[in-house]
């Protein structure tokens, strides 16, 4: 099956932002399986294409999941994902990021470059007013993510997210559009 055109969301001088698609399962599970040492015990994300299919589904069909691949414009390859999940609209306008960088674009900047592309999505076509990210605490390089792109701490949740079949303490961070982000981030 030839591979669906897809219009970037959005385009920074490295990266650019496109939905999920179907014929990515093998692309995407590929780098999964090479990155599983850097996602555990952090993240799962799909590694087989039958998983991925129905993750993508849920990220293409739910009115309430926005998925964004991050993509490098130097070889066009998925560099990682950036989900928002949980949106509300009404007067709370408001998501919850999910994130995850494979390993052979981890410590190039990608994903910083990438969220701030989401940002300037969410903030602006989607029309959300805040976005949120829970980490647990240990993860350094999700945090350092978060604080780099104007996020702040708002608080500390224990038992919050089952994860591998544990309860795992989170910390809560959060941006909101309007004078304490820009589009330049």
């Amino acid at each position: 099956m030839p591979a669906t055109p897809t219009t970037p969301l959005a385009e920074g001088p490295r990266t650019y932002l496109r939905p999920f698609r179907p014929e990515d399962a093998d692309e995407f599970t590929a780098h999964t399986r090479a990155s599983a040492e850097l996602h555990r015990p952090w993240l799962f994300p799909p590694d087989e294409p039958a998983a991925y299919t129905a993750y993508a589904r849920r990220l293409i069909e739910d009115p309430t999941r926005a998925g964004h691949l991050v993509c490098a414009r130097e070889d066009d390859r998925i560099a990682g994902f950036i989900n928002i999940n949980n949106i509300v609209l009404g007067a709370f306008r408001c998501g919850a990021l999910g994130y995850g960088v494979f390993a052979h674009a981890a410590g190039r900047g990608l994903m910083s470059e990438g969220l701030g592309l989401v940002l300037g999505h969410a903030f602006g076509p989607l029309g959300l007013h805040r976005l949120e990210a829970n980490i647990q605490p240990a993860n350094t390089g999700s945090v350092t993510l978060v604080r780099r792109a104007g996020f702040r701490l708002e608080g500390y949740s224990p038992d919050f997210l089952l994860i591998d079949g544990r309860w795992r303490d989170h910390e809560r961070w959060a941006i909101t559009a309007g004078p304490s982000w820009t589009p330049s981030g």
